[in-house]
């Protein structure tokens, strides 16, 4: 089987998407890239139920190498990030706050330094139906300029990362992030960090590992 570890790796993130909320049923979609070849989530599969043999295998322009199931509807929107990042994997979810923040915003803005870690505000797409080139091309112009992260105008999040568990961590964060701006809306006006604020964590070299901090 080609590119089965790979295929394997999938299938392990799908069901830890899944475990955490990421996801439910068959929403949201994986995939990883290894030179001009892409294995992503099979269309309309539980994430948490999909098998290695299920994910298919596609070349950059979206033909499939290997494979009996239909790669995910959203399969040209992954490829178009792949197109203006470096990335070696993406993870795509409808989790509940980022979804929110998705649907009532223009962006996610810096409520956390942690925020650098998907480098700085978030930008939300403008919307467009889902897996078509539309919505591909403006969650392209969304990732421009080093973002590791961007929302989905009443669709989701997408995340990035130089393999599949990072593109993960970077989901969960993503999703933190937007859970402590909706919940400080809950409660009054969140306080928002400036550029200089930012500015003084990255002159620290401060890179935080985990999160939420104590």
């Amino acid at each position: 089987m080609y590119l089965a570890e790979e295929r394997r790796a999938l299938c392990e993130i799908g069901r830890r998407m899944v475990e955490t909320g990421l996801v439910s049923g068959a929403s949201g979609n994986i995939s990883v890239r290894r030179g001009d070849h892409v294995v992503v989530t099979p269309g309309g599969w539980m994430l948490d139920r999909m098998t290695p043999e299920a994910c298919p295998v596609v070349d950059v322009t979206g033909h499939l190498v290997e494979g009996d199931e239909k790669p995910s509807s959203e399969t040209p929107m992954h490829l178009a990030i792949y197109e203006v990042t470096g990335a070696s994997a993406i993870v795509h979810t409808h989790s509940t706050y980022g979804t929110v923040v998705a649907t009532t915003m223009s962006e996610l803005p810096p409520i956390h330094y942690n925020t650098l870690l998907l480098g700085g505000v978030v930008k939300v797409a403008e919307y467009a139906t889902y897996g078509t080139p539309e919505l591909a091309a403006n969650v392209r112009a969304a990732m421009e300029g080093g973002k590791r992260a961007a929302l989905m105008a009443n669709h989701g999040g997408v995340t990035i990362g130089g393999d599949l568990e990072e593109a993960y961590e970077n989901a969960k964060l993503l999703e933190w992030l937007c859970g402590v701006y909706v919940r400080a809306k809950s409660i009054g006006e969140p306080r928002i960090l400036t550029e200089e604020d930012l500015l003084k964590v990255v002159e620290r070299g401060l890179t935080p590992v985990e999160w939420p901090p104590a």
